[in-house]
């Protein structure tokens, strides 16, 4: 079992040491070395947002800086909590169609465990695809439920925690740990099919993996050493493997090169960011590189039909255009609200923030059309759209639907 140092996300700003049983030895909480967000300015809304309804999911992520978003599929919306909670809601009402509630330490039924311990404590997902509902835990177990009824199906074990959503394509389910493995397994039984081994894991790394990319028989992810890799479904084996950035500096801070942000396919064309490196189009079924620009992100980019819109790593957001990522505009008005990667909704782009702000900027010139507030808590997960609706969640499990209007 693997051992990694990683580094709390900037928002929490911290150096935590973490076992290779996923145990965190010791946490920070944001301290006086983080510039102060940016004051918010009042704004005239130039679109109309409706808050439909709202809920809340246990404890959310709790004190574990995992980036949870709810999933939506089929008119619904799972979300999870790192306190056993686990619930499908009506997306378009938010009533609670079925939830499970298991309190950590019992394990869930039938997924009994021999060993002690708690077995509940859903940090990844969930995935859901079709009658399949796939979650991870912070202990290293994945669950496979009905999507329907969350009523299990399969369980397993693999080597560390979960703290991204497992992808389903092609009858495999594919799973993340935070050591650097990716698992396959069979999509109705859960047997194991294979395992890759990153490897070379950095002992400093930002906490929180970016979630794979599943789709046409292949798997895609952007690694902790500043890599995007793709593998073959069925086999695990390394089809192409791409650098995206170096890590230059002199301290171990400034060495970090994580490129295990949310990547976005596009046709047949990927785009990846890393930390202390760049944006980067690249031609997935080769693996060549398109073009690239000097361009820090932890979260990843939003893409339109001619644009791509990201936040750099002092939370001021770019759009880029996609023939060569040229510059369109810059917006420094949410500067150091350490805003979640952008999610694009119709001709807006919605980041969440650290003080619970939810905010569409205009994708034709970057200004701030609406803001609504969710809480006072942190905003860390992308929002998720379905056509003109918005699905936000915070980090203590508080989760809102909002509308856009003309």
């Amino acid at each position: 079992m693997k051992h990694r140092h990683l580094l709390l996300l900037p928002l929490l700003i911290a150096t935590v040491a973490l076992s290779g049983c996923g145990l965190w030895n010791k946490i920070f909480n944001r301290g006086d070395n983080l510039q102060a967000p940016k004051p918010l300015v009042e704004i005239t809304p130039s679109v109309q947002v409706q808050k439909l309804w709202s809920s809340r999911v246990g404890d959310g992520s709790g004190r574990s800086g995992v980036r949870l978003q709810p999933t939506y599929a089929d008119g619904k919306l799972y979300l999870i909590s790192t306190d056993g909670k686990i619930e499908a809601l009506d997306a378009a009402t938010g009533k609670t169609l079925w939830k499970q509630s298991t309190r950590v330490g019992d394990g869930i039924w039938p997924f009994k465990h021999k060993k002690p311990g708690p077995d509940a404590r859903y940090a990844g997902g969930p995935g859901v695809l079709g009658n399949l509902l796939v979650v991870g835990t912070l202990d290293g177990h994945v669950y496979a439920m009905d999507s329907a009824t969350g009523k299990p199906i399969w369980s397993a074990e693999v080597d560390n925690e979960v703290i991204s959503p497992p992808a389903i394509d092609a009858g495999n389910v594919y799973v993340r740990t935070n050591s650097g493995y990716v698992y396959a397994f069979d999509a109705n039984s859960g047997e194991r099919k294979w395992v890759y081994d990153q490897a070379n894991v950095p002992l400093l790394s930002l906490r929180g993996n970016g979630p794979l990319l599943a789709a046409h028989g292949v798997v895609m992810f952007g690694s902790d050493d500043g890599n995007v890799v793709s593998l073959r479904g069925d086999t695990g084996a390394i089809q192409w493997k791409l650098p995206i950035t170096k890590g230059l500096g002199r301290t171990d801070i400034q060495k970090l090169n994580d490129a295990d942000d949310t990547l976005q396919l596009d046709g047949s064309t990927l785009y990846a960011t890393a930390y202390h490196g760049e944006l980067t189009a690249i031609d997935a079924t080769q693996g060549q590189l398109l073009w690239n620009r000097a361009f820090s992100s932890y979260v990843g980019v939003g893409v339109t039909d001619k644009a791509l819109v990201g936040v750099d790593d002092d939370s001021l957001v770019w759009a880029f255009s996609k023939d060569g990522g040229g510059d369109l505009w810059k917006q420094d008005a949410l500067q150091y609200h350490w805003l979640t990667a952008p999610a694009i909704q119709g001709n807006y782009a919605v980041v969440g923030g650290v003080e619970g702000y939810v905010q569409w900027l205009d994708l034709a010139d970057g200004k701030i059309a609406a803001r609504m507030r969710l809480s006072k808590d942190e905003i860390r997960a992308r929002p998720v759209v379905n056509g003109d609706t918005v699905y936000v969640e915070d980090v203590k499990g508080h989760v809102a639907a909002y509308r856009i209007g003309g």
